[in-house]
């Protein structure tokens, strides 16, 4: 997300005076809560669903997940980068390209 995103979503809570609701792990609950309903979106057909629906959730989980970025003081660059190069160790491309094997059945 950018800058001004980020800066929104904490304004909002901010305003609202939520942090205090913000534990790490009412924060965690809320995230699956909301990839829950992101996943309720393909219920019964994984060809027909509500686009709208289908983003207002995510935007839910990345909302969440922002908020808990923050309370641990994290960068989402950095860590998305740090587990991209676990990866990248885990799935090299000569072994897992177009296979969906997990990486120790390589």
């Amino acid at each position: 997300m950018n800058d001004e995103t980020i800066k929104r979503i904490r304004k909002f809570t901010e305003d609202r005076d939520w942090e205090q609701f913000h534990s790490p792990e009412n924060l965690a609950k809320s995230i699956v809560i909301e990839a829950a309903e992101l996943l309720e979106c393909f219920q019964w057909s994984g060809d027909e669903y509500d686009i709208q629906h289908v983003k207002e959730e995510i935007a839910d989980v990345m909302v969440y997940t922002q908020n808990l970025l923050d309370k641990l003081g994290l960068d989402a660059d950095e860590i998305v980068n740090m587990k991209m190069t676990q990866n990248e160790k885990k799935y090299p491309v000569e072994k897992a390209k177009g296979k969906s094997d997990k990486y120790d059945c390589l």
